[in-house]
């Protein structure tokens, strides 16, 4: 995943088309007298449609659509011919997106499924022709309904990445250190505050084949859910996170401080995220001697699984691995 790529939020206008107008038309043929009525119907407007992706993983491919535009329904004919339909617009998204109105911020839906289709802008509905106002006293009607108008409307794309396990931790935890290690995934390390501006994902190999998603989630610090440092701007992407790996750092001044802190900052801006299962990784262990790894057990949580691991010298790497399986087949 690369850094300056990752675009996980899209404002454009999405307008559908118009539908097409109905026809009035009288049938009118050389060996049938009085034919009636015939006028077609109009073709409904297209569509605007998010469509789900595997292949995606970013909302690169949008950023710079400020105008979607669909094409409009065509018009009825005579001998009851009907108006094409417009032509649909397909815009597909990664699994995890979702569509908010811009101006009530009223989530409209979510596509996290491949191949989900769903209707982002509904196009206008064609008019019917007068054949189908012909009744028995009014056998020549001489009218039609027009196109019913698209829709234009602003839309907010949110992409909330769909992980099996979010790291979670203040700056320089090591979350880009450990991914880096259990994964290809090339996350910028460095030794400064928000290193990690976007968030990396990487797929970890496990035993017999198998795998799980992990996701670097950019350094939360105190009051984030108000606003400072990066703000609220990537905690939406823990929501869509199965397991929750919080790190603390082995030369942390209070290891049990700084974990309420973060339980502080995702209850602040979702009450609901304390409801996954978390798991707590002490990095930095090769800091540590046994007798001092004793003591700092005095201080953990104790309804907490935890583990000590060094991503440097690789210690209790494929442990942790084995806990986050457990913990993910629960």
């Amino acid at each position: 995943m690369a850094n300056p790529n990752f675009i996980d939020y899209v404002k454009f206008c999405s307008r559908s088309g118009k539908g097409g107008a109905g026809a009035v038309s009288m049938r009118r043929e050389k060996h049938v007298p009085k034919g009636g009525p015939d006028g077609g119907n109009g073709g409904r407007g297209g569509n605007i449609i998010l469509k789900g992706s595997t292949q995606l993983w970013t909302l690169l491919h949008l950023k710079y659509k400020k105008h979607v535009i669909a094409d409009g329904g065509e018009n009825g004919s005579g001998a009851r011919s009907s108006g094409a339909d417009g032509k649909d617009i397909i815009l597909e998204v990664p699994l995890g997106t979702v569509a908010k109105d811009a101006e009530t911020g009223e989530i409209r839906f979510e596509i996290t499924e491949e191949g989900e289709e769903k209707i982002l802008t509904e196009g206008g509905r064609g008019g019917l022709g007068n054949a189908n106002f012909k009744t028995a006293t009014n056998q020549t009607p001489r009218y039609a309904q027009p196109g019913e108008d698209g829709k234009e409307e602003w839309i907010i794309l949110e992409l909330k990445l769909l992980a099996d396990v979010g790291l979670v931790g203040f700056p320089n935890a090591g979350k880009s250190t450990l991914l880096s290690v259990v994964s290809a995934a090339k996350p910028e390390i460095a030794d400064y505050a928000f290193t990690t501006l976007t968030p990396n994902l990487g797929v970890i190999p496990y035993r017999d084949h198998r795998s799980f998603v992990m996701a670097d989630i950019p350094g939360i610090i105190e009051g984030a859910a108000a606003g400072k440092g990066l703000g609220t701007r990537f905690l939406r992407h823990i929501e869509r996170n199965s397991i929750l790996l919080f790190m603390i750092p082995a030369d942390s001044k209070d290891v049990k401080k700084e974990y309420q802190i973060l339980i502080n900052e995702l209850k602040e801006y979702n009450p609901e995220l304390l409801d996954k299962n978390r798991l707590l990784a002490i990095t930095k262990s090769d800091l540590l001697d046994e007798e001092l790894m004793q003591e700092l057990k005095k201080e953990l949580p104790n309804d907490l699984q935890h583990i000590f691991i060094s991503s440097l010298t690789q210690y209790n790497i494929n442990e942790l691995k084995d806990m986050i399986w457990k913990a993910l087949n629960a």
